[in-house]
């Protein structure tokens, strides 16, 4: 791993020697369109619908987690891949929304997914920036050789912690969960990254309680377990930090827009991610956006947008993509990584 300067808008850093072999994402089946909310929200359906771009949204049922998404996801990849699950090495699970606070998820999902005692598997704690830096961790184990083969394992089932009186939660979040297989490749193209964290903002997109520094011994659901976003300070945060992510990746990589199949940003909302691909100067025809049908699903929002709108061209040829992710923390990834021929890019209903 090559570790660059400290650029303004984060930490660069240039991972050789490995590769994505697939990925797949799993939603629910539940559909939940905007008609389920006039009763509550009124006449503010419509002008948050026009902000959010949000018409429908997949939701889990009160007994499916997130690693159950995940656990169906990667079933689905293993075999597409045609991987022995005895021959992969890590597992890394990052989302908000664990199975328990204790122990990780990932020790949790290792049996379910077949994979061989003994394998490193560990959770991260991110949302909105969890694929670009998954992907950087996973590449970064593989080029370091701690493991050669891996899963990364990225969702959130954000519709369990959302208050339903809140109309600025409550319509835009979605269910899903993916997962990648990334395994060394010494043929691979270098993949490059941008990290970045300024928690300063932490406090403008939080769920306070549930941990332990403000714990509550309730049963009932206290509005402090619901997840709180201010919405007018995470725009804020976003035209100030993504745009210079977006160009600051491609200067990392050596690249322009020109040089890029597609910029996958994280789908946030729909007027937000069109304002940033038309500051960053990119062309609207390279953003795709799939919010509209899934909702923000929070950590997957960038792999479950790949398996929808790209997984046809991701299996047949290659392709370069810029990847950018922000929110929560305040956190953000930017990546530039080239795709092969991939073994799958599935998309699939739990």
């Amino acid at each position: 791993m090559t570790l660059e300067t400290p650029l303004k808008s984060g930490q660069a850093a240039t991972i050789h020697s490995a590769s994505i072999v697939g990925l797949a994402a799993c939603v629910p089946p539940r559909t939940v369109g905007n008609d389920h909310f006039p009763e509550q929200f009124g006449d503010d359906v419509a002008d948050v619908t026009k902000m959010t771009g949000v018409v429908t949204r997949r939701w889990v049922d009160e007994t499916t987690t997130t690693a159950d998404l995940c656990v169906a996801a990667g079933e689905k990849l293993l075999a597409d891949i045609d991987w022995d699950p005895a021959s992969v090495d890590a597992l890394i699970f990052i989302s908000q929304t664990p199975d328990y606070r204790l122990p990780a998820t990932a020790a949790v999902m290792q049996p379910r997914l077949n994979l061989r005692p003994g394998i490193i598997a560990f959770d991260v704690n991110l949302g909105c920036s969890a694929y670009p830096y998954g992907l950087w961790l996973a590449m970064s184990m593989v080029q370091t050789g701690a493991a050669r083969r891996v899963l990364l394992a990225v969702g959130d089932t954000s519709s369990r912690v959302v208050d339903p009186t809140d109309r600025a939660t409550a319509m835009l979040f979605g269910d899903a969960g993916t997962v990648t297989a990334i395994e060394y490749d010494e043929e691979a193209a270098a993949a490059h990254f941008i990290l970045g964290t300024d928690g300063r903002g932490s406090n403008n997109l939080i769920i306070p309680c549930g941990g332990f520094r403000e714990q509550t011994h309730e049963k009932t659901s206290n509005e402090q377990d619901k997840l709180f976003m201010d919405g007018g300070e995470i725009f804020t945060f976003t035209l100030k930090a993504v745009p210079t992510l977006v160009s600051e990746t491609m200067q990392v990589a050596g690249k322009t827009a020109d040089d890029y199949d597609h910029f996958l940003f994280h789908q946030a909302n729909t007027f937000m991610i069109q304002h940033l691909a038309k500051k960053a100067k990119l062309p609207g025809e390279k953003v795709p956006i799939n919010i509209d049908a899934f909702g923000n699903t929070s950590s997957a929002t960038i792999p479950l947008l790949m398996c929808d709108k790209l997984g046809d061209e991701l299996v047949s040829g290659c392709v370069r993509l810029g990847m950018f992710g922000f929110g929560v923390g305040y956190s953000w990834g930017g990546a530039s990584i080239d795709l092969g021929k991939l073994k799958s890019a599935a998309l699939i209903t739990l």
